[in-house]
């Protein structure tokens, strides 16, 4: 293996961390909040789809933006009322969600496009990417650190974002206070359902900007499904991370390096199926060591009662 080919590996593993970042940390506020849900597959598809469309349509990069963050938030707007105003059940009406973006953004692209599995044909705009002075004439290091779309070096900057906002700011304590005991929050002067439904946009927020990556920096242009899981592993490396900021920062990478792993192993003469499987299994292997962890740590709270 040279040293080209490892840094190259090193920048995919980068590259394909971005999302599953945006969406651990997302994941993470939200946990905090009290409002833990499995929509962030539908918030990021939702960014994706809306973010291509506007910058396609208007050719303004800033429009694009605007929309792809009003997609991703509306979807949480909607998980929203219909948990907090109406009561539906989070786990169904999460589902529902992700179900209606999977298919809602296939029925509006054709529309947009006439076509069901890429908007290929349609001028959208991306994301630039950065060339970090110095760095990128350091050789090896430079080809692992420079050249990255903006929103990547983003999402490695919103885990201090979100420790800052979540852990040292008023509105912070506000979210993690409802997140641990709504009645106490209540007792305290703390509007629950308001503080919630700011935990949902402000989770969207980050979450949405991994979707625009996928279809405005990965990529330059939207696919049916193409989040492929990463709202559902960002919500495990968030778990395996218990909701803090470093240990789920930690884990995005690990799943991000298993997500790469599986696109380089594919170039083996073996089936590819079992390498495009890999991502899915270790996230797999991973909620059953958090599952594990956290049954013992229940039978240790019974066993002290």
């Amino acid at each position: 293996m040279s040293a080209e080919y490892i840094a190259n590996f090193l920048y995919s593993v980068i590259r394909i961390t971005t999302p599953l970042l945006f969406g651990a940390m997302g994941a993470l506020i939200c946990r905090r909040g009290g409002v833990l849900h499995i929509a962030f597959e539908a918030c990021m598809m939702s960014a994706a789809f809306f973010g291509m469309a506007a910058s396609a349509f208007t050719q303004n990069l800033f429009l694009g933006f605007a929309a792809g963050m009003a997609g991703g938030i509306g979807i949480m707007l909607l998980l929203g009322y219909f948990t907090l105003k109406l009561n539906s059940n989070v786990v169904l009406t999460g589902i529902a969600l992700n179900t209606l973006a999977s298919g809602g953004t296939v029925f509006l692209m054709y529309l947009l496009c006439g076509e069901k599995g890429t908007s290929n044909v349609l001028p959208s705009l991306a994301f630039p990417t950065v060339n970090l002075p110095i760095i990128q004439d350091i050789p090896i290091l430079g080809k692992v650190l420079s050249g990255h779309n903006i929103l990547t070096y983003a999402a490695f900057l919103i885990p201090v974002l979100v420790y800052i906002v979540v852990f040292k700011t008023p509105l912070g304590l506000r979210i993690r206070t409802v997140g641990e005991n709504e009645n106490a929050a209540a007792s305290v002067g703390i509007n629950v359902e308001r503080t919630k439904f700011v935990t949902l946009i402000i989770g969207g927020a980050v979450t949405s900007l991994g979707g625009m990556f996928m279809s405005m920096g990965y990529l330059s242009w939207f696919a049916r499904d193409m989040m492929s899981g990463r709202g559902f592993m960002a919500i495990a490396a968030q778990n395996l991370g218990n909701a803090s900021v470093l240990p789920t920062f930690v884990t995005s990478i690990g799943f991000g390096l298993a997500n790469a792993l599986a696109v380089t192993l594919q170039t083996l003469s073996l089936p590819a199926e079992i390498f495009q499987a890999m991502p899915y299994v270790v996230t797999l292997i991973g909620l059953a060591i958090y599952s594990s962890r956290t049954g013992k740590e229940k039978k240790k709270k019974q066993k002290r009662r």
